[in-house]
């Protein structure tokens, strides 16, 4: 576990919104999401990953969490509790952590069920030199949660609160999961009510800018409502929690950009030129709600051209994410071949002028995003309006869609396994089989 086995886990808050569920008889993370109070399950959860040390934050009927834990020997563990004699919000508590831990570890909160592959996380962590790290995924509700803004190390450099101006945006949100650092307790001077991320995240990238973005597809959802509750007790019952981890395999539905998601005439530069195809976030919701990623894979020659810079493509995939998010879908993980072969344009940009592994037809974006997201490409799928699709999607050892919104086949070329006539009737295809 690279030197780290303690987990601390936030359990004082009362959980009002489960309050028809729990009647004030017992604390939000003993309320049991498919048949295992919740933090048991975190606990069951982190020992599988190699942590054997425990402090839990308890204050609201702490007696009902100490009660069943006590020292955490008949679960296999180390258990030590913090007590709050007044809240102190989902942080204050750390105060008392001081000289206790010594080590990186992990901070949880009492009302999330996760399956992540801690080893990995953590690794992440350590290679940045970080002193806080925070999962972070996109969510099919991005329009009213607080955002994460990262630079191209994947450093935090603004968190975007949901009641912010903030125009078009990549879909990223901080999913109370961290991997902590000591240096972090530096900031926290008394045991006072403080909230984890406006006093402690924020502040840290204010004064030292060491907060980083761990990105994964992997399953973190809270249970702070009722509907909640029961949407993720489905999925631990039908196996998609423990699917996600990246330690198992992913399916994935590789998505081509434009002519497949987005509306394509001619190259799309600017953002106010990207118009989404009919259907098309429908279709990558319900990608969303299966067991597959949604990955877009694109050739993006205009920035070989020179007609579009890194931080215009930027602005342009922050308007796809903020149209898809204001319909409820969003894409897992975007990868762009930015080359292109043939020379002698007006602007070009002469080291992206090459003959690259990662252009399609070449298969190279599917290995990289097979390598970083642990995808089974032989049960994955490519979906695509060109020829190149189709033919990157089978050199990958995919299966093959294609949509007849964009470029015909030309003949003599690889046939896709199916045709559909667009993206909404190849994830229909895809899901039904």
């Amino acid at each position: 576990m690279d030197g780290m086995t303690t987990a601390v886990i936030m359990a004082g808050g009362k959980g009002t919104r489960l309050s028809s569920v729990t009647g004030d008889e017992i604390p939000k993370p003993m309320v049991k999401v498919a048949g295992v109070p919740i933090i048991e399950r975190q606990i069951q959860t982190l020992k599988r990953c190699g942590i054997s040390r425990f402090y839990i934050v308890v204050g609201h009927l702490k007696e009902k969490i100490c009660d069943y834990f006590g020292d955490g020997s008949s679960f296999g563990v180390e258990i030590s509790y913090v007590v709050e004699n007044e809240p102190l919000g989902s942080a204050g508590a750390l105060y008392c952590l001081k000289g206790k831990i010594t080590d990186d570890f992990l901070l949880v909160f009492g009302d999330t069920v996760f399956d992540v592959d801690v080893d990995r996380m953590m690794s992440y962590h350590k290679s940045k030199g970080a002193a806080l790290t925070l999962l972070a995924h996109p969510n099919s509700h991005p329009y009213d949660s607080d955002l994460l803004v990262v630079d191209e190390a994947r450093r935090v450099t603004a968190v975007l609160g949901k009641n912010e101006p903030r125009g078009d945006y990549f879909n990223l949100v901080n999913a109370a999961f961290f991997a902590v650092s000591p240096r972090v307790f530096t900031d926290i001077v008394s045991p006072a009510c403080a909230d984890m991320e406006k006093d402690v995240v924020r502040r840290r990238i204010d004064k030292h800018n060491d907060v980083y973005a761990y990105v994964t597809t992997e399953y973190v959802k809270d249970v702070g409502t009722v509907d909640r509750l029961r949407s993720v007790s489905n999925d631990i019952v039908n196996g998609t929690v423990a699917a996600r981890n990246l330690r198992r395999k992913q399916r994935c539905i590789f998505l081509d950009r434009d002519g497949t998601i987005n509306v394509y005439g001619d190259f799309v530069k600017t953002p106010d030129q990207l118009r989404l195809l009919p259907r098309a976030a429908e279709a990558i919701s319900l990608i969303n709600r299966s067991g597959y990623l949604a990955v877009i894979v694109t050739n993006q020659p205009v920035l070989a051209r020179g007609d579009v810079t890194p931080s215009g493509m930027a602005a342009i995939q922050r308007r796809l994410e903020t149209l898809l998010g204001n319909e409820g879908a969003y894409v897992d993980a975007t990868y762009l071949c930015p080359h292109h072969p043939d020379k002698g344009f007006v602007g070009e940009v002469a080291e992206l002028k090459i003959d690259c592994d990662c252009r399609k037809p070449k298969p190279g974006l599917f290995f990289k995003a097979a390598k970083d997201l642990s995808v089974d490409l032989a049960n994955s799928y490519c979906v695509g309006d060109s020829w190149k699709d189709v033919a990157a999607g089978k050199a990958a050892g995919c299966h093959t869609v294609r949509v007849t919104c964009g470029e015909k086949l030309a003949a003599g070329r690889d046939e896709a396994e199916i045709v559909c006539s667009d993206l909404y009737e190849a994830i229909q295809y895809i899901l039904s089989r």
